[in-house]
């Protein structure tokens, strides 16, 4: 192997032992080359001089930083601003280790005092950049360190001997890791008016009012939930858990069939089931309005006769003109659910109708990335504030599916309630608005025993609550909470309005 590459293969390799044991984000090695030390320069020098500085501070780590003096200087402003609230070349000086400053003026040949006031007089005239600079520090950072893992990967796959099942996974994890860290903070802009804020929400009240709807977000298709959510919210994360064969791909996939139709741009990132299978269950809902069920099973199985394999291809037919795109690739990170979201985005765009709502079926199924490898808690709570952070990112609104625990069954009312989210409160913190799903006639249907009254009892109960699908609104940040009933017929993936009494 040539010399580059084997010190590529061996830094590469050290650094993958970094990302194993979670530390590989403190001290990762980078070449030179690309590294533009104006960057750093500007944000050290913006900081010293009184630039804006909160914003910074939240959001560079002091690993940002390539060069490692810098990262000794980052260090000393951070403690500048804890200890004193202020920060000044003099100060930062009296705060660097001794030991670091050592090094740094014998390989410079200059004083640390006379760099630190060159920095801080360079920042003059443009100290209020600082926070946009700080994300050109971040993106500088990935960048160089996606170098070197596209240097350590070249050098592996060069190996004969080398997994590639290995090499892809921990480069996966790697770059999982990098994006995550560039994806951390808001790109959009952040900062307005109060006024042009009610401006805003004058005009979606206004326009809500004009088309009738009485509507600010996205149609789910039920005039119920409509009235109690106001739709689905563009820039909102919106969580519906239950617990299995309750119906969360059947409502997540009726509703976005029903927005499509009302002209929004839809997707749909399935986890567990591939494109095929969700079709065959869209088909089987469009043909329920059409008054000509074929349950969505048979469709799958070919299970038809020639009359309803000619109803199958003219309800194929009308997907042709509803804007509804499936994602089914498994075993993604939130990461890949970006990328593909802003794929998605980008490709709507050019058809004049910009994607609005994103379902992600499900939550269990999203693969975490390395940095809480083991600790589910704080792995859901990456997601969950990665799906949200997705949602105000690209103006869209994000309905992610979640399977509820056990605890549900134990009890004697099997209703769900906020505690039966898994792993972590920060699906209850991150959610905008929280729902649960519940069918009655599924428990009842397998309920078994008792008298002779208590099983026709039974019946009875399940005759009225066949088609009964609860909808509990249990958090909603900017609405009331609430149950609104309605009607599902589960075999053919069809939710509907529900009677009202």
């Amino acid at each position: 192997m040539a010399p580059l590459a084997v010190a590529l293969h061996e830094r590469g390799a050290e650094r993958v032992r970094r990302f194993r044991k979670g530390v590989c984000m403190n001290a990762p090695v980078f070449d030179a080359k690309g590294y533009v030390a104006d960057i750093e320069q500007n944000v050290l020098g913006s900081l010293m001089y009184g630039g804006e500085s909160q914003e910074t501070l939240a959001t560079l780590q002091d690993y940002h930083f390539v060069e490692k003096f810098h990262q000794e200087i980052y260090r000393a402003i951070r403690a500048a601003y804890e200890r004193y609230n202020l920060c000044n070349p003099a100060l930062v000086r009296k705060l660097l280790p001794e030991d670091q400053v050592t090094v740094f003026e014998k390989a410079n040949d200059k004083k640390v005092g006379a760099y630190l006031a060159r920095l801080t007089a360079t920042a003059t005239a443009g100290a209020a950049a600082s926070p946009e600079n700080a994300r050109k520090i971040i993106e500088q950072w990935a960048r160089l360190a996606l170098a070197n893992e596209a240097g350590r990967v070249y050098a592996a796959a060069n190996d004969p001997m080398a997994d590639v099942r290995i090499i892809a996974h921990e480069a996966a994890r790697a770059i999982d890791d990098i994006m995550a860290e560039v994806r951390s903070g808001p790109s959009r802009k952040t900062r307005v008016t109060i006024a042009n804020a009610a401006m805003r929400a004058v005009s979606s009240a206004a326009e809500a009012k004009q088309n009738g709807t009485g509507i600010t977000g996205i149609t789910w298709g039920l005039v119920d939930l409509n009235r109690m959510t106001g739709g689905i919210q563009r820039r909102d994360l919106t969580l519906i858990g239950a617990r299995p064969s309750m119906g969360k791909t059947t409502i997540a996939l009726s509703v976005a069939i029903a927005a499509a139709k009302a002209g929004a741009c839809c997707g749909l990132v399935s986890l567990e089931m591939d494109a095929e299978k969700v079709a065959a269950r869209a088909i089987s809902d469009v043909l329920y309005d059409w008054g000509k069920s074929v349950p969505y099973s048979d469709i799958i199985r070919g299970d038809v006769t020639d009359e309803q394999l000619d109803l199958i291809v003219g309800a194929q037919e009308r997907f042709n003109q509803l804007p509804l795109i499936i994602d089914d690739q498994s075993g993604q990170t939130v990461t890949d659910i970006r990328t593909r979201a802003e794929r998605m985005l980008e490709d709507s765009r050019k058809t004049g109708n910009p994607m609005s709502v994103l379902f992600v079926d499900h939550l269990g199924l999203i693969r975490p990335s390395s940095r809480y490898s083991g600790n589910r808690v704080n792995e859901i709570a990456e997601i969950t504030s990665g799906l949200k952070s997705l949602a105000r990112e690209l103006d869209i609104a994000v309905v992610l599916l979640s399977q509820l625990n056990r605890a549900v069954e134990s009890r004697e009312d099997k209703r769900p309630l906020l505690s039966d989210l898994r792993d972590s409160g920060a699906i209850e913190q991150d959610a905008d608005m929280i729902a649960f799903l519940f069918r009655e006639a599924y428990y009842l249907e397998r309920e078994q025993g008792g008298s002779y009254e208590e099983q026709v009892a039974r019946e009875d109960r399940l005759d009225a609550c066949r088609n009964k699908l609860e909808f509990n609104v249990a958090k909603q940040r900017n609405g009331s909470l609430g149950t609104v009933n309605l009607f599902a017929d589960m075999a053919y993936s069809a939710v509907r309005n529900g009677a009202r009494t």
